[in-house]
């Protein structure tokens, strides 16, 4: 059974749908859960014209708050809770390999159409993963 679960989470409300699903396939495996979060990076303009003095920089510390509060909720330490800055799907699987993660467990939205030809988060984790992915299907906005 799986080892080591990594939970790929976008922080938004919709993470708690998921969070159940995680805290169940733990309890399931007795793995060793880390947390990751990716902060996409800014297109390059200059902040200084807009009076803004560092949006980035900002996201970055808010996404550590989030996830450091998500770590506390289950029982993840510190070093193993990751907000990454760059690609999303790149970010996620470097550190799948890095922990030796089995299992990736992210969100989807199942969108279609044209959504989905622009590409998923959870699509392009499955097709690039070196392990197995458990995308969850979020629920349906109203």
């Amino acid at each position: 059974m799986y080892k080591h679960i990594l939970f790929a989470t976008d922080l938004t409300e919709e993470t708690e749908y998921v969070i159940e699903k995680v805290r169940t396939m733990r309890s399931f495996t007795s793995a060793t859960l880390s947390l990751i979060h990716v902060v996409e990076p800014l297109p390059g303009y200059s902040y200084a014209y807009l009076g803004i003095e560092d949006i980035e920089g900002q996201l970055i510390m808010e996404a550590r708050q989030a996830i450091e509060k998500l770590g506390t909720k289950l029982n993840v330490g510190k070093n193993d809770q990751f907000v990454e800055v760059g690609p999303t799907k790149t970010k996620i699987l470097k550190i799948a390999e890095d922990v030796k993660a089995d299992l990736i467990i992210c969100g989807s939205h199942g969108r279609h159409g044209l959504s989905l030809l622009l590409g998923s988060t959870a699509n392009a984790i499955l097709h690039g993963a070196k392990c197995d992915v458990l995308t969850v299907r979020l629920p349906e906005e109203q």
